[in-house]
């Protein structure tokens, strides 16, 4: 069974996310000092989160069909109208392969025989492949999902330790490992697992994961102490 590559971006979307909005938020909180504020505050941002992130999902794949459909209906009326835009858009396409001007000329006399001739100029002059059925739906579940399970790692840690302190400590390290873990093979999976080079841009990868997130969950504790200390202080 193949996966769809949509579905395998959608998620990494939904745990790029997911793996530093809701660290920073419980990084933040734990400096109010109390674990049920940083527990509640997180599973409440997870499920906003999640949702916001899903529904945004949804929203933008259904534009995308939208677009498709619009473009689709467009190259409908091409074919039928205008032979020489299409021969012209053949044209575009097979010629920087250095193909034959009589190949081509034979492929366009074939094309236009073919019933699949609007479906190739969606795929090949378009960039534009079918959107399956039920891709909206699938689009919002992956990146909800994906944020969802990717923010509720560093919260984990807050339901088994005894005080804020350890249950932070727990988190962050715990973070920097799956931040920079996510961050390599995110990146290897598609530059590849070996070489020299694909090994560096992997590590550079999780490096800057672990920058981004330690950034975002230092910004987060300041801004919250800064508060909390102005507070206390009136």
């Amino acid at each position: 069974m193949k996966v769809d590559p949509r579905l395998i971006s959608n998620a990494v979307v939904g745990l790029s996310d997911g793996l530093t909005v809701p660290f920073a938020l419980t990084a933040g909180l734990s400096a109010i000092g109390d674990k049920n504020v940083v527990i509640y505050g997180g599973l409440a941002e997870l499920i906003a989160g999640a949702i916001s992130m899903g529904l945004g999902g949804f929203l933008g794949a259904k534009s995308e069909e939208a677009s498709y459909e619009a473009v689709l209906q467009e190259t409908r009326e091409l074919t039928k109208l205008s032979p020489g835009d299409v021969a012209t858009s053949v044209i575009d396409v097979f010629t920087p392969y250095g193909i034959p001007k009589t190949i081509i000329d034979e492929l366009i006399v074939y094309l236009y025989e073919s019933p699949r001739l609007v479906q190739f100029m969606m795929t090949f002059v378009h960039s534009m492949p079918e959107p399956s059925d039920f891709h909206a739906i699938y689009c919002a579940i992956t990146i909800a999902l994906g944020y969802f399970l990717g923010g509720l790692i560093p919260l984990l840690p807050y339901f088994f330790t005894q005080s804020i302190s350890e249950g932070l400590a727990w988190s962050i390290g715990i973070m920097i490992i799956t931040l920079f873990a996510f961050g390599y093979t995110k990146t290897c999976a598609v530059s590849g697992w070996r070489g020299s080079r694909n090994v560096y841009a992997g590590v550079s990868s999780g490096v800057q994961m672990v920058v981004v997130g330690s950034a975002a969950a230092g910004s987060a504790m300041f801004v919250v102490r800064m508060f909390n200390a102005r507070i206390g202080g009136e």
